[in-house]
């Protein structure tokens, strides 16, 4: 990497900078929560723009700038169309966030589903499941704050972990969900003219041509269409993404704070906005081979190309744009958890009674305790980005048929969604351990729907779905 890419002095002044301009735009935001509904869901009233923005730079995580360059690197053109895929899983809850909001008006999160929904054993085997997925996200953002800090500049790991972690506590903290999706239509714009200005330099540089002589000379693996690990992460990575998506309290909690006629459509330009990113940031991954690069661990190939090929420019440029991507994940997943935690565990398990202003107090307190436990597991960092992100996939492929059948069919009932749930995440593990990452979602998902089908046919469960409406279940 080449020292002059992105001199520390100049990192720490764009991360006080925007870290100073988030947190102050969060307080500025916050003044106007008056309510839980305000903090949790913004008002649940989030028009087209924003809601559609907000789902897209949500799901432009670091994992999409970071870990598609990584997975392009090691699995070639597959591992950057596979990432892609990913837009599946937003294009295919679109039609869910109708049924969600027309199902549970006066809903929270995705625990109040599954509560009500299958009762309390699979709610508890979900909120574990959700849980452990939350963490490894928080986990892995927090990790690529700090790979991405010291990949461009050379500064210290730890401290920009540290700083970035801060700031999106901060001004989720003081703006909850308003702040959040708020930040997210800046991040959004930042991300979409940060990442085509780089594919535009990258190719005017060193050109397609170049690109594909090198590989297909020194690298042919990564061309090669028929290469069976990066085919079977192709459709492990669809099934993990419409997973994470159609589990995680994230999504349900835009459901829910989106307006009644807005969602479908937001889910839908969100998803086909976000399709190509991947594959844009993944192709700069190619680069490395012709520029000779020695590229020490695979999740800093992306930074590494770009402050390379481009210098401070493009160390500028990726810097700026991972951030943004950090903080549009980061804060919508605090946001997020804190609600599951605050709703389902606190006042769900340990002060049923509590008001609303409790409740608020709670969540708060909460952020900064999920702050503070992510960044004492980050410090190790003990594995890749990667690795880390797809261990989560076992978890969050066996809750797909759970919530899809649970919307739609009166037929299933909790033992069936319970052991969906619990025997996908075992075998999915099991997969993981003795075959590899990129089968872990798929086995996980197979395993979900056949006991999901199977023990529903022994049920023979006839829901009311009206009883979803009340407040209380």
């Amino acid at each position: 990497m080449p020292a002059s890419a992105l001199s520390p002095t100049t990192a720490f002044i764009i991360l006080l900078f925007f870290g100073v301009l988030w947190i102050v735009f969060g307080w500025w935001l916050g003044r106007k929560n008056e309510s839980l509904d305000d903090y949790m869901l913004a008002g649940r009233n989030v028009g087209l723009a924003f809601a559609s923005a907000t789902a897209m730079a949500t799901w432009v995580t670091s994992n999409t700038t970071m870990t598609a360059p990584q997975l392009t690197y090691q699995l070639g053109v597959w591992g950057m169309v596979g990432y892609s895929l990913g837009a599946v899983g937003l294009l295919l809850f679109a039609p869910l966030a109708i049924r969600i909001k027309t199902l549970l008006p006066h809903g929270f999160t995705s625990g109040d589903f599954i509560r009500k929904r299958y009762g309390k054993t699979a709610w508890r085997v979900f909120l574990l499941i959700s849980l452990f997925y939350a963490l490894g996200w928080l986990i892995s953002l927090g990790m690529a704050g700090g790979i991405l800090v010291n990949a461009l500049s050379g500064l210290d790991y730890h401290l920009g972990m540290s700083i970035i972690l801060l700031v999106c506590v901060s001004y989720t903290l003081l703006g909850g969900l308003r702040a959040v999706i708020a930040t997210d239509f800046i991040q959004t714009i930042i991300i979409l003219l940060g990442v085509i200005l780089i594919a535009f330099l990258v190719i005017k540089d060193v050109g397609i041509e170049t690109l594909h002589t090198n590989l297909q000379e020194d690298h042919p693996m990564l061309l090669n269409l028929l290469f069976p690990a990066a085919i079977m992460f192709l459709f492990n990575n669809l099934l993990f993404g419409v997973g994470e998506i159609f589990h995680s309290n994230v999504w349900w909690s835009r459901a829910f704070a989106f307006r009644e006629d807005i969602g479908a459509r937001a889910y839908t330009i969100a998803g086909l906005c976000w399709f190509p990113i991947p594959v844009v940031a993944g192709f700069i991954a190619l680069a490395a081979p012709s520029l000779g690069l020695n590229i020490p661990s695979a999740d800093m190939v992306g930074p590494m190309v770009a402050g390379s090929l481009l210098g401070t420019t493009g160390a500028i440029i990726v810097f700026i744009v991972v951030f943004s991507a950090l903080a549009s994940s980061l804060d919508s997943l605090l946001a997020a958890t804190s609600d599951l935690i605050t709703q389902d565990i606190y006042r769900g398990h340990f002060n049923r009674g509590a008001t609303d202003a409790q409740c608020f107090s709670a969540s708060r307190w909460i952020i900064v305790g999920l702050g503070v436990f992510t960044w004492i597991l980050c410090v190790p960092r003990l594995t890749t980005l990667a690795s880390l992100l797809y261990f989560t996939g076992a978890f969050v492929a066996s809750a797909i048929w759970p919530i899809v059948f649970g919307l739609y069919f009166k037929w299933v009932g909790d033992k069936a969604a319970t052991l969906a749930m619990v025997c996908g995440t075992g075998l999915g593990l099991l997969a993981y351990f003795q075959i590899g990452f990129y089968v872990a979602a798929l086995v996980s998902c197979a395993v979900s729907l056949l006991v999901i089908v199977s023990v529903s046919r022994l049920e023979k469960v006839n829901f009311n779905f009206e009883s979803l409406s009340g407040e209380e279940s």
